[in-house]
């Protein structure tokens, strides 16, 4: 028997899927490291963080309505660049980069559970036990999943912004810092050491909304309800992180927040005592399960779409009786699980795998700005929903933002930079080599050989909502 994905998410499901991957435990942390550095002044990073990745969300929602496919990069860049930059988009953005970032994500609930709740659970037979039960629902159904999400995004978003608000309001038990506020930037404003330096730390903190667009087939109205998705999700993010951070640089000393592995639990029990440390911890472990919940979702239909181009093995486009790519599931699985129980991404090696992944996202960014570019100069006539406002501007500034972080991609003095690039290079060399041997023996086709779109879209229009 043949099954295909279901159209079944709403708009609501799909600003959880958006807002799911970026709000994650590693994200907590570096929004509170990043405020510890800079003070209030990082809102200036942040902000410039937020409008490249909007910019970027610019070209993925008008490419998810040009190429509406569950591949989602894959696809776009088939179109544009062919099959090796296709697949070294997916590999080095997503998938390599996943396997560290994503154990090193996993790993943050056991963490927190051993050192709040219970010391002696072993912190990770509880991130196991969290990866396994949502690779159990995932397997359920696409409205397991949606449910999932749709709850504890809301948990998680609703508690950032409450605790932030009491925060600000001095509505806490604790007592603030003296003169949080009487400098707002102390760093300056240059690009080499100011303020400017922390952009790529803040752009891990809005990284990942385009998670919902391998939803494609399974969303209703996908030309309309992902790029709202995104969108939506950008700016909840940033107002909710915004009231975040100002609370804990009014409570929590900012060399404190700079050097703690949990500056977002020390804010909320600085500000609210034991209750605070619960309330954060639990929030944080919801962070984790809506980031988990989402890359097992988003990265199976990834590998389910490439495997039905024959850009991965076969077996992974099969999908169970729930509609659900399984094979690709288990795939996800493993990437999460393997590191995560040989202990590859410790808590000391943190940091620097997430701006490792920040960099190889980067490049992926940048290969969708490219993708749109040749396919609005290809292919003039096409509509596919929404359309870049002030087009090409939005993706030149992103473009030059990004290109600009490549080179910025470790905070300044902290002696990260050389451990980031390598393990950055490390991910891109392996993606190229794989796809390069895959194109040119496997598929047996050109290195930059395209896909014409129509080819990409056939039979998408008549099942859409």
């Amino acid at each position: 028997m043949t099954h295909e994905l279901k159209r079944v998410m709403g708009l609501p499901a799909g600003i959880a899927s958006a807002v799911g991957l970026v709000v994650a435990s590693s994200t907590l942390v570096l929004q509170g490291q990043g405020f510890g550095i800079a003070g209030p002044g990082f809102i200036i990073a942040m902000l410039v963080a937020l409008l490249v990745n909007l910019f970027a969300m610019f070209s993925f929602a008008e490419l998810s309505g040009i190429v509406p496919r569950a591949g989602s990069v894959n696809h776009y860049t088939q179109a544009a660049l062919g099959p090796f930059m296709a697949i070294v988009a997916v590999l080095a953005s997503y998938f390599i980069v996943n396997i560290f970032a994503g154990s090193a994500e996993a790993s943050v609930p056991g963490i927190i559970f051993h050192d709040v709740f219970w010391d002696g659970m072993p912190p990770r037979v509880f991130s196991t036990g969290i990866v396994l039960i949502l690779v159990f629902t995932n397997l359920r159904g696409i409205k397991w999943f949606s449910t999932i999400q749709l709850v504890t995004a809301a948990a998680m978003i609703l508690s950032l912004a409450a605790v932030g608000i009491i925060g600000l309001l001095g509505l806490g038990s604790g007592e603030p810092v003296a003169g949080a506020f009487d400098t707002f930037n102390h760093m300056g404003w240059g690009l080499g050491s100011g303020i400017f330096s922390l952009v790529a730390l803040a752009f891990w903190l809005f990284v990942g909304a385009e998670f919902v667009t391998p939803l494609a087939e399974e969303i209703k109205k996908p030309r309309i309800y992902i790029p709202l998705s995104m969108f939506l999700g950008l700016l909840i993010i940033g107002v909710a992180g915004t009231l975040y951070g100002l609370a804990s640089i009014k409570y929590v000393p900012a060399d404190d927040l700079a050097g703690s592995l949990t500056p977002h639990v020390d804010a909320a029990s600085a500000m609210l005592g034991r209750t605070g440390e619960i309330w954060l911890s639990i929030a944080s472990i919801l962070a984790t399960i809506t980031t988990i919940n989402t890359l097992i979702a988003a990265l199976s239909r990834m590998f389910y779409g490439m495997a039905k181009k024959g850009q991965l093995p076969s077996i992974l486009a099969r999908l169970n009786k729930q509609a659900v790519p399984s094979y690709a599931t288990y795939m996800v699985m493993l990437m999460i699980l393997v590191p995560l129980l040989i202990g590859v991404a410790t808590k000391e090696r943190f940091i620097t795998f997430i701006l490792a992944a920040t960099f190889t996202w980067v490049v992926g960014y940048i290969i969708v700005h490219v993708d749109l570019i040749i396919l609005r100069w290809k292919h003039p006539e096409i509509r596919g929903g929404f359309r870049t406002p002030l087009y090409p501007l939005p993706q030149i500034l992103s473009l030059i933002g990004l290109i600009w972080m490549l080179f910025k991609i470790a905070p300044p003095d902290s002696g990260l930079a050389k451990d980031i690039y390598t393990i950055a290079f490390v991910f891109l060399g392996i993606s190229i080599v794989y796809a390069a041997a895959w194109v040119t023996f496997k598929e047996k086709k050109g290195l930059f050989q395209t896909t014409p779109i129509a080819e990409l879209v056939e039979d998408f229009d008549k099942d859409e909502e």
